[in-house]
């Protein structure tokens, strides 16, 4: 293996995946607790913090604002808090490199902050839309410029005084949500934030363990500004997105049985779970526990042949980020897969829909794309060649294809899953898949 990033990989058939693995720290939960640690009062200690390009940005970017963070370790952070009020303004653009998810928590953040800050991200991110997350905090009394259509970069205006709000967010986003609540830390007031489709409460759990009263339940938080946050260790789970990748893989390749130890089991995270065992799939759940606030336990898959379905709409919002994923197991299945109310795919790192059905038609598949999903026709992958438009997910989904393929595939534009799963080569190659760069 080359220490260069490498542009492209070479997948193909590869044996069955056996033994036991762990994946990389969940990236949510790395995000945010780098976030309440660094405006907490005392130091906070991070184990098992995701090393990607995404979450080290947030870092920096805390770093930037006057927070010391240390990295004795890989995987390891030591954040110093400065209190809620203890970031200092700088002249230099905060940049969020990759991270959707960092430059939305952060316009939360920092619309509260005294000093004006501008935030910027690489190509895809400058993509990205962000008024989704601009009108909320709006209403709130933050005040942050755009370019054309909410794009980065974001400037954002200092000294705004938010208050309060009840709202009810238009898209389901626990980014959204996270950047709303991260407001109302410092508003007036009472700040309620009410979801049409419940999504994931990492933002909520991790408040609470940092001591800020807090009330929530699946669609709802209340909370009000006024309080302080208190260093704390945290424990980082397994990402499940990251998983997700061994959960299909494992599944669709016969003789497999692997063991995935301490993954994050949060409720509104496992859509995937739920859909995969409505094809066949055999997925086990043991020695089920709390680690850093969040529920997690060991999976166990072992192979199992599936069959194609109607993905509950209910439960689209649960695994938003799985869907690439999910789109291989489809091709592979017997039978056809919709998919719908699945439109946020369109605007994440790529145009998910349109990459995933074109490579997937690149390998022999029959997919008919919608406005809010596809029609995945299950049969036989062949090799080809594969271009993954720079998104992390669409380069380990097919991956993952080229396991049932016929021949090798080509997975072009592959340096950005660096962005979430640093040494995804190296473990998959491991655990039995056949992927070189």
């Amino acid at each position: 293996m080359s220490d260069e990033v490498p542009s492209s990989w070479i997948a193909a058939p590869g044996r069955a995946l056996t033994g036991t693995i762990r994946v990389p720290g969940d990236k949510s939960v790395s995000h945010r607790a780098v976030m309440l640690g660094a405006i907490a009062e005392g130091t906070t200690r991070i184990a098992g913090f995701l090393e990607g390009e995404d979450t080290r940005a947030t870092a920096r970017v805390f770093a930037q604002l006057g927070v010391r963070i240390e990295a004795p370790s890989a995987g390891e952070r030591i954040v110093h808090g400065v209190g809620l009020h203890g970031l200092r303004g700088t002249d230099g653009a905060l940049d969020c490199g990759n991270a959707g998810t960092g430059m939305r928590l952060l316009a939360g953040l920092l619309a509260a902050q005294a000093f004006d800050s501008t935030l910027i991200g690489d190509a895809s991110l400058s993509k990205r839309p962000m008024r989704r997350v601009i009108e909320p905090l709006a209403t709130m009394g933050a005040r942050i410029d755009s370019e054309p259509d909410g794009l980065p970069p974001l400037r954002i205006h200092g000294g705004a005084g938010l208050r309060g709000v009840e709202t009810t967010t238009p898209v389901a986003s626990a980014q959204v949500k996270s950047a709303l609540l991260l407001a109302g830390l410092y508003a007036t007031g009472e700040t309620i934030v009410r979801e049409a489709h419940p999504t994931r409460d990492y933002a909520e759990r991790m408040l609470s363990a940092f001591g800020w009263p807090i009330e929530f339940a699946p669609g709802f938080a209340r909370l009000r500004g006024g309080h302080r946050l208190t260093a704390i260790d945290v424990d980082v789970p397994a990402d499940f997105s990251s998983a997700a990748f061994f959960i299909v893989a494992a599944t669709l390749v016969p003789g497999s049985e692997l063991l995935i130890e301490a993954v994050g089991m949060n409720p509104r995270r496992t859509g995937l779970l739920e859909a995969l065992r409505a094809m066949g799939a055999d997925i086990r759940e043991q020695n089920r526990r709390e680690q850093g606030g969040e529920p997690v336990a060991d999976l166990l898959v072992r192979h199992a042949p599936l069959h194609g379905i109607d993905v509950p709409a209910a439960i689209v919002p649960d695994m938003i980020d799985e869907f690439p994923a999910l789109f291989v197991a489809a091709a592979c299945a017997r039978g056809r897969t919709r998919v719908s109310g699945a439109a946020e795919l369109r605007v994440k790192e790529s145009d998910r829909i349109a990459t995933m059905a074109a490579g997937l038609r690149a390998l022999g598949i029959r997919v008919e794309e919608a406005p809010d999903g596809a029609l995945i026709e299950g049969g036989r992958l062949q090799g080809g060649a594969i271009d993954s438009h720079g998104d992390h997910r669409i380069a380990m989904s097919f991956a993952v294809a080229a396991q049932l393929a016929a021949g090798e595939v080509r997975i072009d534009d592959v340096a950005n899953v660096a962005t979430s799963f640093p040494g995804f080569v190296a473990l998959a190659t491991g655990a039995g898949m056949a992927l070189r760069d």
